[in-house]
């Protein structure tokens, strides 16, 4: 068995072991059965994304797959439900951490840019919605790209109606040690914003709306090699969506 050459699943499993145990703790409370470790749902969780299927469907795949058992070192199989749970009781926090602690191999140049884009609920059931009393909103994901090799640096979402002014301050503070230059289109054009990234040592390529031939020079003497790379925002949003689909079933949205 350990003759045959590794596939890349087994790879990203192993990558995302060394990952999980540099982001989370092993167990997530002292109080933990202790029969699975935290870092292994974190682990089975991303293999669930990687491989775009079911809990139940990874389950049973688990059970033909000794060396991804071994790899994240598995004594039982655990129940769909089971990851399911663990899943809701993950914070968003640790899922920020493990992508942060995945960009560090990456060589990121600080070129950044920020887009929004967003994700339809339509493929919910209206007699399900109904009878659950749900009010279906579309997603809102902003995603912060390093323009030099596509990496995603961080995600905000939402499912109220913020303007891209409003979100990407928040954005712009957490990953203020990463970006040496932040690129936006026009709905970012706001003063503030422009105020905040020069605070933190950044430098704003976010084009002015043209109300006037004052905005117009301005635009025009931008660095046009370096806001151009804004489009690898473009890039990765329609990769998203062409692997993983443009709505969310979920009913919990987050």
């Amino acid at each position: 068995m350990d003759a045959l050459p590794k596939p890349r699943l087994l790879q990203f499993v192993e990558r995302a072991v060394v990952l999980a145990r540099r982001a989370v703790t092993r167990f997530s409370t002292r109080y933990s059965q202790k029969r699975f470790t935290l870092r292994q749902h974190v682990v089975l969780l991303c293999l669930k994304v990687k491989k775009t299927t079911t809990y139940r469907d990874l389950v049973d795949e688990l059970i033909e797959m000794p060396r991804i058992r071994d790899a994240l070192d598995l004594d039982w199989i655990p129940v769909p439900s089971t990851l399911c749970k663990a899943f809701d009781r993950l914070e968003m926090a640790v899922w920020r951490v493990l992508l942060n602690v995945s960009l560090a191999d990456l060589p990121v140049n600080g070129v950044t840019g920020i887009d929004a884009s967003g994700f339809e609920r339509a493929h919910a059931s209206s007699h399900y919605t109904k009878r659950t009393n749900l009010s279906i909103q579309q997603l809102k994901m902003t995603l912060l790209v390093d323009t030099a090799t596509n990496a995603v640096l961080d995600i905000h979402v939402t499912t109220t109606r913020k303007h891209d002014t409003q979100i990407a301050p928040q954005v712009v503070k957490r990953n203020a040690a990463s970006i040496t230059e932040l690129t936006g289109d026009k709905g970012y054009d706001d003063q503030k914003l422009r105020l905040l990234a020069r605070d933190h040592g950044i430098r704003p390529l976010i084009k002015h709306r043209e109300f006037t031939s004052l905005h117009k020079a301005w635009n025009a003497r931008l660095d046009s090699d370096l806001y151009h790379r804004r489009n690898m925002n473009e890039t990765v949003n329609a990769a998203i969506k062409q692997k993983f689909g443009a709505y969310v079933r979920s009913r919990r949205w987050w």
